[in-house]
């Protein structure tokens, strides 16, 4: 006879309990918090035994700004957040300070299915009960859809605009770089040309044959 090993249902369950108590959950968190500081922050209150980073994808690569954090026992939980509420906790150089509260189960991914839980699917009759509540879900389900299409929608606009902004900043910059440029090469023709209008002159008038004729000097026909 073989005895399985295996933990029952509910022991899985009443283990998972266990752990939602000993987890914290973490918000406010700077992108430049990792798992090592995190865990270094929160060691002083106690044994860190894991961090769950939860992603948050309303904001553009998923960068995570709260986490569930596994203490070592209840108490340590307890300990976290009633220091973190009484006294701001700053950590890697956000603005806001840290917040926390205890977990709930409906936060963790892996958590496993209740013991004696079981789920019906059937069709609702107008006329029942429950048909309301049904259909205010489903009105709530469709609001939070297009919520999130709506922000999709807006990010990627507010990123076009961005990018489109940026382009004619930098054009503008590159047609001023060329526009004094442009002057100042109008500039230095101006100046030369003034150069040479006065060097014809004294040409032309006789100024320069006659001063070269007072020193004693000879000016070449081919000058």
């Amino acid at each position: 006879m073989h005895y399985s090993m295996e933990p029952t249902a509910e022991a899985k369950y009443a283990a998972f309990e266990e752990k939602v108590k000993r987890t914290i959950f973490v918000d406010n968190l700077s992108p430049q918090v990792t798992e090592p500081v995190l865990k270094k922050a929160l060691d002083q209150f106690g044994t860190v035994e894991s961090v769950s980073f939860i992603p948050n994808y309303l904001e553009a690569g998923n960068i995570p700004c709260c986490a569930l954090v596994e203490m070592e026992n209840a108490e340590k939980a307890k300990k976290v957040i009633s220091s973190i509420t009484q006294f701001p906790f700053m950590m890697a150089g956000m603005p806001k300070p840290v917040r926390g509260r205890l977990a709930e189960a409906e936060m963790f991914d892996d958590r496993p299915v209740k013991p004696g839980r079981k789920i019906h699917c059937r069709w609702l009759d107008p006329s029942d009960p429950d048909f309301e509540v049904a259909k205010k879900l489903k009105h709530l389900t469709q609001k939070h859809a297009a919520e999130a299409s709506f922000l999709l929608k807006f990010s990627v606009m507010l990123l076009t605009s961005f990018v489109v902004i940026f382009g004619v900043l930098l054009l503008q910059q590159q047609l001023n770089r060329e526009e004094k440029l442009h002057n100042q090469q109008v500039e230095t023709l101006k100046a030369n040309f003034k150069k040479y209008e006065m060097i014809i002159g004294v040409l032309s008038d006789k100024t320069a044959q006659n001063l070269a004729d007072h020193y004693g000097m000879r000016i070449s026909d081919d000058s």
